[in-house]
């Protein structure tokens, strides 16, 4: 397994309220994280700091995960107590009052690949079956797609587009999506916050993923052309790709 995690400010952004990172266990299996704050300054960086540290330092102590059931309920676990813990502060500092974070969380071994979701962060795959979506933006436009209500094209254009549903900190509880795939000799991760997916289309990160570059590069490629088409949100990746060398990037 090899990843790489860049994160970028944008053009237009005063701070980066995303964060992220990839960590390895004792296992040396690897949790890969997406966190796009929400709440204004000093309460989004605070929210998606605070899950990437607390998920990290759970990460680097665990061991033992070796099947899907076992790191789906890590997962679970974990994030839900990410969540009180964000709740808990915004309520206790009235600086953090409203922040929130969504959550990209996978966790990549040999075998299978678990995959945690709450927000409009996205989890895509590129595969001998071509470039797929994993994740369902829980955002009020997607409902009124999934509903009927409007087409998928009205949505990229849609004035509240961003309004989310579902964000980690903001209730006492959440529900989060949790999936488990099949990820093999190959194949392409891509994970990232709405800086990218709003910015980039399918068609432009097929073909950057399939250049015949560094992941850095591929990378850095996608950082470009989300500023270049108007970097008005912070814009945070992590790429990982299944190949069978004993290598980490």
């Amino acid at each position: 397994m090899k990843a790489v995690f860049k994160t970028d400010q944008g053009k237009v952004r005063q701070n980066n309220e995303d964060n992220g990172g990839t960590f390895v266990n004792r296992d040396g299996h690897r949790l890969a994280i997406v966190a796009d704050g929400m709440g204004g300054h000093r309460a989004g960086d605070v929210a998606s700091q605070m899950t990437v540290t607390y998920l990290q330092e759970k990460w680097e102590q665990a061991q033992g995960l070796n099947t899907a059931d076992q790191a789906e309920e890590w997962l679970k676990s974990n994030i839900l107590e990410v969540n009180r813990l964000l709740y808990e502060h915004a309520r206790s500092n009235e600086e953090c009052e409203g922040m929130g974070t969504t959550i990209e969380a996978v966790i990549a071994t040999d075998n299978f690949t678990s995959i945690a979701h709450v927000g409009d962060s996205r989890c895509y795959i590129l595969n001998d079956s071509g470039f797929q979506q994993l994740t369902d933006d829980h955002t009020w436009v997607n409902e009124l797609v999934r509903t009927g209500q409007i087409s998928k094209e009205d949505a990229e254009h849609h004035p509240r587009k961003n309004w989310i549903l579902r964000a980690l900190g903001t209730e006492q509880d959440v529900k989060i999506d949790i999936k488990t795939i099949m990820f093999e000799e190959g194949d392409y991760l891509l994970i990232c916050s709405d800086g990218l997916s709003n910015k980039v289309s399918d068609t432009e990160m097929v073909q950057i993923l399939q250049n015949q570059t560094t992941l850095e590069q591929k990378a850095q490629s996608l950082i470009i052309m989300a500023n270049d088409n108007g970097g008005e949100d912070n814009i945070t990746l992590i790429i990982l790709e299944f190949n069978n060398e004993n290598e980490r990037g």
